[in-house]
């Protein structure tokens, strides 16, 4: 037993750091974990893979594609296009009533989709009221993750615990068990930020204009081809042009008029006028060597750049997609979506050269200038959140009721007792798909495959924390240093740990690793588990000080275009008040009494 305490320490011990330091892929953490776990024997082959059978994996993956199904008919937009016509006035009268309808969203559906939804809404307030969007963005997110505190549903971490809780014998939580404190969280929250936290938010992002935002005005220009250029006659990309200067031509202007082809298909000819994306002061050097001119330099617009059938786009790298720890040209990403990326906001600082080089992270806001024709299977990409207004795709307006009941049925089944979580979450998921809501491909497409798979392997872990009396030697730890102070402290203790261990890495993580201690401090100490079990719930979904915390956190920001320590200037008070309310409501709604 002394030896699998060991090898199940250490094996936390690697994960943690790993999760940590972002070496790794967290599902790839995840499955390693599995895999030293099941190699050392610790656990049995069946206890390995039972979290990919575990009912809070499968109601994740469920809560995903229903997600989905509000998205895709318009719901999610429908209920927030009224913000924008609040906005129009005064973006300050938009901002509580966009924080309370992100919170009481999320409640319900991903907060990441609902985040994704209001993002270019809460863009386009800023434009229209002229106000920073740094200081909507951030109270966007954080409102999200006020309401995914206030039911069953409402994040993964607590469907997690629920499934912890469940496997070790104790009663399962109901839908609202989590609502009392959630609305305590939601309205403190609003008002912290609303009297406070955006007053401490930096103006990063001061113009809604993207040429501006991303400082294009040094690196775009438009040079005529001379007569007798060795580029004439060549295809773009083949041209002496574009590889000796290193540019990127974005359109061909000839006789005036924008030529409508892909640019791998376009031959050069004297005249024609190339808008591209460059160091202008290399061109300013080689221009006669190239054989072009230079042509005047002009006061760039987002207007100048949407000529013709072109378009300007933000889209931000989706937590967890394909592009994530990618580079461009590894994902063969102009050849695939016939579109040119100008510049990329990556972790703070703007990159202009090169960007098919970048290695891309989750939150970073790219640029982007396309053809209309080709803007959909743009949308479609799951690999980018829009931004832009421009970014919404057509809904299937006619089955937005019919997803609206369905999720309603859901939450109402379940929260009634009629059955439980699981196989209504399920039942939903066919229904959203016979009803014609979602197709089986945007099924499969919903599902965040990265945060199932990070589940299946902390599961594992927390039931090897169990199996080997690792959790149980740990909680004698915690309760050797504040167990003398009763058990509001051992709450307060365990929130605080919870709460910086989940801005550090995953929640899920956290809440995988830290659930089972909670249990066997309550069973050593006689009580009911319920209240340590709430600590580290709500704790784990408090994540306000780093931008990597969280995925919605994550989402804004390159749009924000924040810095990490805006993170902790704002997030770090607003912890401590949770932390706070944590100590004080959780000892006085769930008691200790076994």
């Amino acid at each position: 037993m002394t030896t699998d305490i060991a090898v199940v320490l250490g094996v936390a011990i690697i994960a943690t750091t790993l999760f940590i330091t972002e070496l790794l892929r967290v599902d790839l953490v995840a499955m390693l974990v599995m895999a030293l776990l099941l190699l050392s024997g610790v656990v049995s082959p069946e206890q390995g893979i039972a979290g990919f059978s575990n009912t809070a994996t499968v109601t994740v993956g469920a809560m995903f594609v229903l997600s989905a199904g509000l998205s895709r008919t318009g719901a999610l937009n429908f209920m927030g296009a009224w913000l924008a016509i609040m906005g129009r006035r005064n973006a300050w009268l938009a901002l509580a009533p966009m924080m309370l309808l992100a919170g009481a969203c999320s409640a319900f559906i991903n907060n990441t989709a609902v985040v994704a939804m209001l993002l270019p809404i809460t863009l386009e307030v800023s434009r229209l009221t002229r106000i920073s969007p740094s200081k909507l963005l951030m109270p966007l997110s954080f409102s999200s993750m006020f309401g995914g505190t206030c039911t069953l549903i409402g994040t993964s971490t607590n469907l997690l615990i629920n499934s912890i809780a469940i496997d070790h014998g104790q009663p399962a939580f109901s839908m609202f068990e989590f609502t009392r404190l959630g609305i305590i969280y939601c309205l403190s929250g609003l008002a912290y930020m609303l009297l406070f936290g955006v007053r401490l938010i930096p103006e990063r992002r001061t113009s809604a204009e993207l040429v501006s935002s991303f400082a294009m005005h040094r690196y775009l220009t438009e040079i005529e081809v001379l007569a007798g250029a060795k580029s004439v006659g060549a295809f773009i990309p083949e041209s002496p042009l574009v590889k000796e200067l290193g540019i990127d031509v974005l359109v061909v202007i000839r006789s005036g008029e924008p030529v409508d082809l892909p640019l791998e298909r376009i031959a050069i000819e004297p005249g024609d006028i190339l808008r591209v994306a460059a160091n202008v002061e290399r061109i300013e050097r080689l221009q006669k060597r190239a054989g072009i001119r230079l042509k005047p330099g002009a006061a760039w617009r987002d207007a100048e750049l949407k000529t013709g059938n072109r378009i300007l786009v933000e889209a931000v790298v989706a937590p967890n997609s394909e592009l994530d720890h990618k580079t461009l040209r590894e994902s063969r990403f102009r050849e695939r979506m016939g579109a040119n990326v100008l510049a990329i906001r990556h972790r703070g600082q703007l990159i202009h050269l090169r960007t098919g080089l970048t290695r891309l992270r989750a939150g970073d806001a790219l640029l982007i200038e396309t053809s209309r024709d080709r803007l959909e299977p743009l949308l479609r990409h799951e690999a980018f959140v829009f931004a832009s207004r421009i970014g919404l795709p057509s809904y299937r307006r006619s089955k937005m009721l019919i997803a609206m009941s369905i999720l309603t049925a859901v939450v109402a089944c379940a929260a009634l007792g009629l059955m439980s979580i699981v196989t209504s979450a399920i039942a939903g998921c066919v229904l959203m798909v016979l009803t014609g809501c979602l197709t089986m491909e945007e099924a499969y497409t919903a599902i965040d495959w990265t945060v199932l798979m990070l589940l299946a392997g902390v599961l594992t872990l927390g039931s090897a924390l169990e199996n080997s009396g690792a959790a149980v030697l740990l909680s004698r730890f915690l309760i050797g240093s504040v167990g003398a102070w009763g058990p509001q402290a051992l709450v307060s203790a365990l929130y605080l740990l919870t709460s910086l261990l989940t801005e550090l890495m995953s929640n899920n993580a956290t809440a995988a690793l830290l659930a089972p201690i909670a249990i066997a401090t309550a069973k050593t100490l006689g009580l009911s588990s319920r209240p340590l079990l709430m600590a580290v719930t709500f704790a784990a979904s408090a994540s306000f000080m780093t931008p990597v915390g969280y995925q919605t956190n994550t989402l804004i920001y390159g749009p924000g275009q924040y810095r990490f320590i805006d993170y902790v200037r704002v997030g770090a008070p607003l912890n401590i008040l949770f932390w706070i309310l944590a100590t004080i409501y959780i000892p006085r709604f769930w008691s200790f009494a076994p």
